[in-house]
């Protein structure tokens, strides 16, 4: 079973309380449930970390050498700043997908530039938590793809 590693960076465990306008009504740990439901559907297997400290979230990536197959990383604001963060990322070599659950290209231009792409596999913004779930569908189906084709 193929595990998969969602971090989420600072404020999002305040999700459902802060800003729903923008960020939606559900809690995080409304989302980890669905995700955890989703995962299994999927064959997969999901841990969950949330932090508002940067030193703990590269702990934590640190961590995943060798015990996971994937990631997937909502940064946060460490998003458009954080160089160690896409370090620790780059360090562990583990695909790795960034989601955010606004369109931070709609919103201010400073949140339109992401340090944590160049290290990520893919990026998938604007789509609310539903971002989460297809970050999860696409890690099932890289697997498959990559046992198939041998690699």
């Amino acid at each position: 079973m193929k595990k998969i590693f969602v971090v989420n960076g600072p404020n999002l465990n305040m999700l459902g309380k802060r800003e729903p306008t923008i960020y939606g009504t559900a809690s995080l740990e409304q989302l980890t449930h669905l995700m955890e439901e989703k995962a299994q559907e999927l064959g997969m297997d999901v841990a969950f970390y949330q932090s508002n400290h940067e030193g703990e979230i590269i702990d934590q990536i640190q961590g995943t050498l060798g015990k996971y197959d994937g990631m997937i990383i909502n940064p946060g604001a460490f998003t458009h700043y954080s160089y160690a963060i896409s370090d620790a990322i780059s360090a562990v070599q583990i695909p790795t997908v960034e989601v955010h659950i606004s369109n931070i290209y709609r919103r201010e231009s400073f949140r339109h530039h992401s340090v944590i792409a160049p290290v990520s596999v893919g990026q998938i913004s604007g789509l609310g938590m539903y971002g989460y779930f297809a970050a999860l569908q696409f890690f099932a189906d890289f697997f498959k793809f990559h046992k198939s084709s041998g690699n």
